[in-house]
């Protein structure tokens, strides 16, 4: 009789993102997965494939359901620099509110970057360059409307603005304060002006 799954495959990989989250690609073992989970060994192999390939699904889950669902929220919203604003204080008040320190699942994984295969490598570079894409569209449509100087270069800008998204969620793991955290947001602010 052939294998038949008997547990919903997302509610799966969600748990699973989340040991990843929490512990990385390599000290998340199979013994975490399979207690975090709640399914057996072969239940695991025979959905996933194995470790890496969950770990796949995990960023990929973790990237569609934060990063992009977070900047489709900042692209809805009509003024280019209230979106960059919002989107500073969105992270650094989750960032605030992450008691267990995690940070960002997508940023941890860029940390260990050299690690991975090239498929991890092209889902982290993608959410990053559309944080990027996103900074960068959002002030060349502010230049456009006369909110911010036509002499800023819009690429150098957008990765000043995420190189410090990326500090925020890296730093606030635990060795700057909520204060800190404001501080860089804002300084991120005068980057516009």
């Amino acid at each position: 009789m052939p294998w038949e799954k008997s547990f919903d495959e997302d509610k799966i990989v969600g748990k699973a993102m989340n040991i990843f989250w929490a512990k990385g690609f390599e000290t998340a073992s199979m013994a975490d997965l399979i207690a975090g989970t709640g399914i057996a060994r072969g239940s695991l192999y025979n959905a996933f494939g194995g470790k890496r390939q969950l770990f796949v699904k995990a960023l990929e889950k973790y990237d569609r359901e934060n990063r992009r669902t977070i900047l489709a929220d900042m692209e809805a919203l009509d003024d280019p620099t209230r979106a960059i604003a919002t989107l500073f204080d969105f992270i650094v008040s989750e960032t605030v509110a992450d008691m267990d320190r995690k940070g960002c699942f997508l940023v941890n994984t860029s940390l260990d970057l050299a690690m991975h295969d090239d498929q991890v490598k092209r889902i982290v570079k993608h959410g990053m360059g559309e944080f990027e894409a996103f900074f960068r569209r959002s002030i060349e449509v502010a230049q456009a409307r006369g909110q911010v100087p036509g002499s800023l270069d819009p690429v150098t800008t957008a990765k000043g603005l995420l190189a410090m998204v990326v500090a925020i969620r890296l730093l606030g793991r635990g060795v700057y304060d909520a204060s800190t955290l404001k501080a860089i947001a804002a300084q991120a602010q005068r980057l516009l002006h």
